[in-house]
């Protein structure tokens, strides 16, 4: 497609179209902050339209120069706020991936789609590439919106969802870690803000309901993507056997997750393995190099993690918070 101050822009996989945006250093001596206005160039042209860009070949010493990049870009970095997974963070505004066993799959998603406030931007830097598998397979939330069959569409557009969590008692990550406080007015007030209902049972454990968008429009480009995690929270995602045991340890309405359509009734295990079957047939899969950092629109392309060997370290960074609310 063209070179520009030492470096090339081309897809990485071309037959399979045009995310991610390979945009290749010719010398690997070349930093990513030297060249940053250059690249924030060709992030500006192609962002929108692919929706994620990968750099790769680049300098970049550890996470404070990640965390440089990626604030570079004019958006405060984020606080991994209401989070559904384990992280740590590195350094400011800077966070692990997540930390699920490394034989887990995590489905396609965006990040936070389960909330009516998510990032638009989304890093990942790539500082220890796994010895075999440890991808970040992503996916064009534009066509997965697409292909979603549209009796599915429209019943989800229409029901909305309802997420239900249940915070701590060694099932899940506790309402402190979600929260980043351990007072629970300030638990409260931020439910309040963001249109949450929360409870506290008699145990002293917190339970949230929120109803959020199965589907959404992109603010600046208009483009409808499919943008949830009912995949993802269902109980139907977990194996048989986990499933199992979980409903004899505690009722449904304590699991840690779960979806429900908008109205609080269940959404048909069958719909949801429509669903799985076209992020399958969606997923782009390549191969971590060391170094690499990718740089997706968090509205346009979904990511996943696929099952690793060996050490494997990735970083990640969000910015630029929107929410539903002011769409």
């Amino acid at each position: 497609m063209g070179v520009a101050v030492g470096f090339t822009v081309r897809p990485l996989l071309p037959e399979q179209g045009r995310l991610p945006l390979l945009v290749e250093a010719g010398d690997h001596d070349t930093s990513l902050l030297d060249v940053f206005d250059e690249l924030k160039a060709l992030v500006d042209e192609h962002l929108l339209r692919d929706g994620g860009i990968l750099f790769r070949g680049f300098r970049l010493e550890g996470a404070e120069q990640f965390r440089q990049f990626a604030a570079s870009f004019g958006h405060p970095l984020l606080n991994y706020e209401f989070g559904s997974t384990p992280r740590t963070n590195v350094t400011q505004g800077v966070y692990t991936s997540t930390e699920y066993p490394a034989h887990q799959h995590i489905p396609l998603h965006n990040e936070q789609a389960y909330s009516r406030d998510w990032p638009m931007k989304i890093w990942f830097y790539s500082m220890i590439a796994a010895k075999s598998g440890g991808q970040t397979p992503i996916a064009d939330s534009r066509e997965v919106y697409r292909k979603v069959p549209a009796h599915i569409r429209e019943r989800f557009v229409s029901k909305g969802l309802m997420y239900v969590r249940n915070f701590g008692n060694g099932l899940d990550v506790s309402w402190e870690d979600v929260f980043n406080t351990e007072d629970p007015q300030e638990v409260e007030a931020y439910c309040k803000a963001h249109g949450i209902t929360c409870e506290w049972k008699d145990d002293g454990e917190l339970r949230t309901r929120q109803v959020c968008q199965a589907v959404a429009e992109h603010p600046v480009t208009g483009d409808k993507v499919w943008f949830n995690q009912a995949h993802l929270f269902h109980i139907s995602n977990l194996p048989p056997e986990v499933r199992e045991s979980l409903l004899d340890i505690v009722d449904e309405e304590d699991l840690p997750r779960n979806v429900y359509y908008g109205d609080g009734s269940p959404i048909e295990d069958d719909v949801l393995d429509e669903i799985r079957a076209v992020l399958e047939d969606c997923k782009i899969s390549f191969l971590w190099q060391e170094g690499d950092v990718m740089m997706l629109d968090n509205m346009l392309a979904a990511h996943a993690r696929a099952p690793f060997e060996g050490p494997r370290k990735v970083i990640v960074a969000m910015a630029e918070g929107h929410s539903l609310d002011q769409a």
